[in-house]
């Protein structure tokens, strides 16, 4: 078998971390890009570049300071320790704050970018037939911002998936805990073993090729409809 057990296990923790990430980013990430979308304060500009700062930053940047914020003399893991959390770098919990960070520009954009195509006149018309501004949203804004959510989707699973430097700045290189695929297959290649690192690293290919090809072809039309 081309795979081994170790393999196998990276992959389903890859698949875990890629999952939730994309799910709490979806929760998050949305009322960060409606507010974008339709804030006039001055401080859209610096919030914008805020989020879209991973965009720019070397990985390494992002989980260096992570891990120093996270650890036992910074802030969030001072936080952390003293309700009895413990620290988050180097587990699963860390993986998950430094992908929700890393691939938080992958979500909010497309669902920005969503949302002020969508223009306030939809809205208007829905305020005059006496929709309230939950209904509007449910019934208006999520149906015709669609395409932004299925990229937004895609994308931050996507990018979730290809993570190394956070990843390893955060979590390390521990089995059944923080190894990753993309960690996995740094350490076939460092053991020169280059098969397996093949096999690891054409089905990241082309589980990649695969989903945004499904983007493209599901999401344009939508686009168009919408």
């Amino acid at each position: 078998m081309p795979l081994t057990s170790a393999d196998f296990a990276a992959i389903w923790l890859t698949l875990q971390l890629a999952s939730l990430t994309t799910v709490l980013l979806l929760l998050i990430g949305t009322p960060i890009a409606w507010w974008l979308a339709h804030t006039r304060s001055r401080l859209k500009a610096p919030v914008g570049a805020l989020v879209a700062l991973p965009l720019v930053l070397p990985p390494t940047v992002i989980g260096f300071y992570l891990l120093v914020a996270m650890g036992p003399h910074g802030p969030v893991g001072q936080l952390t320790q003293s309700l009895g959390l413990g620290t988050l770098p180097f587990s699963f919990a860390g993986l998950l704050v430094g992908s929700l960070i890393y691939s938080l520009p992958f979500v909010v954009q497309p669902i920005q970018n969503a949302f002020e195509a969508i223009g306030r006149r939809p809205l208007e018309v829905a305020a005059t037939l006496r929709a309230s501004p939950w209904d509007c949203f449910l019934s208006v804004v999520l149906p015709l911002a669609r395409p932004g959510f299925l990229t937004a989707s895609v994308l931050g699973f996507a990018h979730t998936l290809g993570e190394f430097g956070v990843v390893l700045m955060i979590g390390g290189n521990i089995p059944d805990k923080t190894r990753v695929v993309s960690v996995q297959i740094f350490n076939h290649v460092e053991a020169m073993e280059y098969a397996k690192a093949h096999w690891l690293a054409g089905g990241m290919l082309l589980f990649a090729f695969l989903i945004l090809l499904v983007l493209h072809l599901k999401g344009r039309p939508s686009l168009r409809s919408a």
